[in-house]
C-alpha cells in the first residue's frame, strides 16, 4: 500500500465529530464490475449502476489494478480528448507518466495525484515509464471524473502536480485510522487539490478493529469505496470492501469499521471517501466528453475533428 504514511498517527491532528453530528445511514452498496481500459490495463468500475444523483458532482471512477505485470504487460492509453470535466489519476503503487497538448504533464508514483482540468478541450495520454514497462511490476491505482458546472465547463485547461508528501495527514480521534486529505479540507483540514467543484477527497487506511466516524459536510453527498481489505460502513455496519461502493444518505457524520482480521496482502481496510456539492444541471455524456446538451456534445466532436482540442506535440510520436 502507499508511500505516504506516518511512523506514528497518534501525533498527527486528530479529527472527530461532534456528539450531535447525525449519522449518515448507508442507503445502498454496489460491487464495481471488473473492466479493461486504454490499451487493456485491468479497471474496475467503482460507480457502474448507481444512479447519478446519488453520485452528483462524480461521474465515474475506476480503480486501475491492483496487478503486478510481468515483464513487457504494463499498458496506458493511447492519446485522446476530454473536454467539461476534471480527471483525478490517484497513483497508490507503481508509476503513470502523463503529458497533454496544453503543455501539462509529468510522472507520479507512490502516493501522487495528477488533477487534470480538461475544460475547454485537450489531448492526453498516460503511459507507464519505459522501465517498467521492461521490468514489469506492481500498478495500482484510481482515476476520478469531476463534473464542472455549466459556467466552468469551457475554462482554460490546467494541471496540478500533487506529490503524495504534500497531501494531509490526520488521524482518527483514537489513533486507529491514518487519513489522506487530498483535496477539499476534514474538520478545517484542508488538502493541497485545487478544485472548481467543491468536493472532499480522502484515502483512509483503517487500522484492523478500528472505526472512524468522520465530521462530513450535511451540504455534500457522501460515498465510501473499497481499495483492500474489508470492514462495514455505518453505525449499522452494513458490510463492504474491496471493489464495493457504498452511498450513504444525509448527515453530518460518516462511520466506517475495519474488521478484526483482514486478508494477508492488506494489513488495513484501505478506503476511499468522496463527497462533493451537487451540481444539479443537465448532463451530457459521451465517451470522453461530459456536457449539459447533446448540441455541446456534437460541438465537442466536431472541434475534436477540427483540431481546435489540441494537437499531438511533433516530438511525441
Amino acid at each position: 500500500m502507499p508511500a505516504i504514511t506516518a511512523e506514528n498517527p497518534l501525533v498527527l491532528p486528530r479529527v472527530t465529530a461532534p456528539a450531535d453530528a447525525r449519522p449518515r445511514r448507508v442507503l445502498h452498496t454496489a460491487a464495481a464490475p471488473s473492466g479493461f481500459e486504454g490499451e487493456g490495463f485491468p479497471v474496475r468500475r467503482a460507480f457502474a449502476g448507481i444512479d447519478h444523483r446519488y453520485l452528483d458532482p462524480f461521474i465515474m471512477m475506476d480503480q486501475m489494478g491492483e496487478v503486478d505485470y510481468e515483464a513487457g504487460e504494463p499498458k496506458g492509453t493511447p492519446w485522446h480528448p476530454h473536454r467539461g470535466f476534471e480527471t483525478v489519476t490517484y497513483i497508490i503503487d507503481g508509476t503513470f507518466v502523463h503529458r497533454d497538448s496544453h503543455g501539462g504533464g509529468g510522472t507520479i508514483s507512490d502516493g501522487d495525484t495528477q488533477w487534470m482540468t480538461a475544460g475547454s478541450g485537450l489531448l492526453h495520454i498516460e503511459t507507464p515509464p519505459e522501465e517498467l514497462v521492461v521490468s514489469g511490476g506492481l500498478f495500482h491505482g484510481l482515476q476520478l471524473w469531476v463534473n464542472l458546472p455549466a459556467r466552468d465547463k469551457m475554462t482554460d485547461p490546467r494541471y496540478q502536480d500533487i506529490r503524495g508528501g504534500s497531501v494531509r495527514l490526520l488521524t482518527s480521534g483514537d489513533g486507529g485510522a491514518l487519513l489522506r486529505v487530498i483535496a477539499g479540507e476534514l474538520d478545517g483540514h484542508e488538502g493541497p487539490g485545487v478544485t472548481h467543484t467543491p468536493i472532499t477527497m480522502i484515502h483512509a487506511s483503517v487500522s484492523p478493529g478500528a472505526e472512524v466516524t468522520l465530521p462530513w459536510r450535511p451540504d455534500f453527498n457522501a460515498l465510501a469505496y473499497g481499495l483492500a481489505g474489508h470492514g462495514s460502513a455505518g453505525a449499522e455496519r452494513r458490510p463492504f470492501g474491496m471493489g464495493r461502493t457504498v452511498v450513504f444518505g444525509d448527515g453530518g457524520a460518516l462511520t466506517v469499521r475495519a474488521a478484526e482480521e483482514q486478508d494477508s496482502r492488506s494489513e488495513n481496510f484501505e478506503v476511499v471517501l468522496l463527497g462533493g456539492l451537487p451540481i444539479r444541471e443537465p448532463m451530457a455524456h459521451y465517451g470522453p466528453f461530459v456536457m449539459n446538451s447533446h448540441a455541446e456534445l456534437v460541438q465537442a466532436f466536431e472541434d475534436f475533428k477540427a483540431g481546435r482540442l489540441g494537437s499531438v506535440p511533433a516530438d511525441a510520436h
